[in-house]
């Protein structure tokens, strides 16, 4: 039997893929990780609201996990880009397994769990993108609390901007930036009154300083954080290569899975931000854990345990 014959492949070494691995690696089954380096909260300084690791450096956490799910002695991991995917129909009674592609290399599974890789896609505004993850955010929940009830501004996108700036009034006064984007109808206008949101329809020119928004009528307005509410793509196309299923959002798509984390394809499994809208750490890490042990579960008794 070939060297590159693994149980599973996961595609991904962030937060997901290494909670699935460390449960695949726990089984003793024989794993890759396959991880191209580039998390999406790579810009991000502190990661909060996961007990145990709140405030702590995100950077740490994966490089801690990823040290402690290679101590498993089933478990390897390769740094590289996984290009393609695809299913294999075999001769045995195993019916199907699957080969990826990293640059001339190529690997066998039996099962794939996907922890793709999710790449935002951020305003055009001048200052925007050196400040994701550090003075400009997109959750709340992430990043909200460490304001410390200062100023907040929401720079508008699209409708969907009003989500934003209705909640943040909880974590400090808001000012929501329309900035073109849309123009609130009477019924947002009096939803944004009532909590106490402030509106500003002069355009967005540039972000300054730490946090500091230059309007076009020379205004500059100093906040503690920003807001954006970025599309998102996962970035790469191996869900169209396994012709997966997707769920289309109104920031982005991600792949379709069921409670066991299955996705529409016998044999692959998703976790992490591609295989759902709403993003965190926890969130990653639980489902990776499910992915993990639905697999292992799929190995012993088929995928068709699980449909």
């Amino acid at each position: 039997m070939s060297e590159n014959i693994y149980d599973v492949i996961i595609i991904g070494g962030s937060y997901g893929g290494l909670s699935a691995a460390m449960q695949l690696g726990r089984a003793r089954r024989k794993v890759l990780i396959i991880d191209e380096g580039k998390r999406r909260n790579r810009f991000a300084s502190h990661s909060h609201g996961f007990i145990t690791q709140d405030g702590a450096d995100p950077a740490a956490i994966a490089a801690k996990a990823r040290e402690q799910v290679t101590r498993y002695s089933t478990v390897e991991w390769l740094a590289g880009r996984a290009e393609t995917a695809q299913r294999r129909e075999n001769s045995d009674a195993e019916s199907f397994s699957f080969e990826v592609t990293v640059g001339t290399d190529k690997f066998i599974s039996r099962r794939l769990v996907l922890a793709l890789g999710v790449r935002d896609i951020l305003p055009g505004i001048s200052g925007l993108s050196e400040r994701w993850g550090k003075s400009v955010f997109h959750c709340p929940y992430c990043h909200g609390y460490e304001l410390n009830q200062g100023e907040i501004g929401v720079v508008a996108g699209s409708e969907l901007s009003l989500h934003h700036a209705l909640m943040l009034p909880d974590w400090g006064p808001t000012t929501l930036l329309v900035n073109g984007a849309f123009e609130p109808n009477s019924d947002q206008v009096a939803a944004l009154a009532a909590r106490g949101v402030t509106i500003d329809t002069t355009p967005v020119e540039a972000i300054r300083g730490h946090a500091d928004v230059q309007l076009g009528d020379g205004r500059i307005l100093p906040f503690a954080g920003l807001f954006a509410l970025a599309p998102f793509e996962i970035a790469t196309s191996i869900p169209q290569q396994l012709g997966l299923d997707m769920e289309h959002g109104p920031l982005g798509s991600t792949i379709k899975t069921d409670a066991m984390k299955a996705t529409s394809a016998p044999g692959i499994f998703a976790c992490g931000d591609a295989a759902r809208p709403m993003a965190s750490v926890a969130l990653a890490v639980g489902d990776g854990s499910l992915a993990g042990v639905n697999a292992h579960r799929s190995l012993m008794f088929g995928p068709g345990l699980l449909r």
